[in-house]
């Protein structure tokens, strides 16, 4: 069973309703101690870093995604969601992450309009099973304002250009975060979230 994190943040039902699609079980979970239930965990986000940090910090999550990830349990972080597993973030202030994963995240340059708000394209930097079907350069669906900075290349899975060339997907073993919303790009975001359910 997939649990999609409820912390008072993110477009829960679009991303359960896309799994439901898919013939996934997949349910909104409320409460940390549901997490040990699960079998895949989803942090999606909808709202500024340092206030969806502390939503997490507030209702114990931060501990529960931890624990799940060191357990080997499959997690996938959904736009801020993605942010949160680096270590800090420059929005609005200085704030500490969950440091799944080094870096951090940065405002996009003055050069570029921000957010940046619709399809963009991915450049695929190594084939990895989330990745199966989906093709170099596929477009998905952004709505950011801040962008990853990772510490490690490794730790980058596909990237993208906007003003900059930034992190789009970042993975280490079973945790991985998207930029994008799969759950609103269309053929390529099912696929994603398809093979993101067969991961074990």
């Amino acid at each position: 069973m997939i649990a999609i994190i409820d912390y008072g943040m993110g477009n829960l039902r679009s991303v359960e309703k896309a799994f439901h699609f898919l013939g996934v079980e997949a349910c909104i979970i409320q409460q940390p101690a549901a997490a040990a239930a699960a079998s895949h965990l989803v942090l999606p986000g909808d709202a500024a870093f340092g206030d969806a940090m502390r939503n997490l910090v507030r209702g114990g999550w931060d501990t529960a995604i931890r624990q799940a990830v060191e357990a080997g349990k499959p997690f996938l972080g959904i736009c801020v969601g993605l942010q949160l597993m680096f270590d800090s973030s420059e929005e609005m202030g200085t704030h500490a992450g969950l440091g799944l994963l080094p870096g951090s995240c940065v405002r996009f340059p003055p050069t570029v309009r921000v957010p940046q708000i619709g399809w963009n394209q991915i450049s695929i930097q190594q084939r990895v099973p989330l990745l199966d079907a989906v093709p170099d350069g596929s477009f998905f669906y952004f709505v950011h304002s801040y962008y990853v900075r990772s510490d490690v290349p490794a730790d980058c899975i596909a990237s993208t250009e906007y003003g900059v060339e930034y992190t789009s997907i970042a993975a280490r073993g079973n945790a991985v975060g998207v930029q994008f919303h799969p759950e609103k790009s269309q053929d390529h975001g099912l696929r994603l979230l398809a093979n993101f359910a067969r991961l074990h």
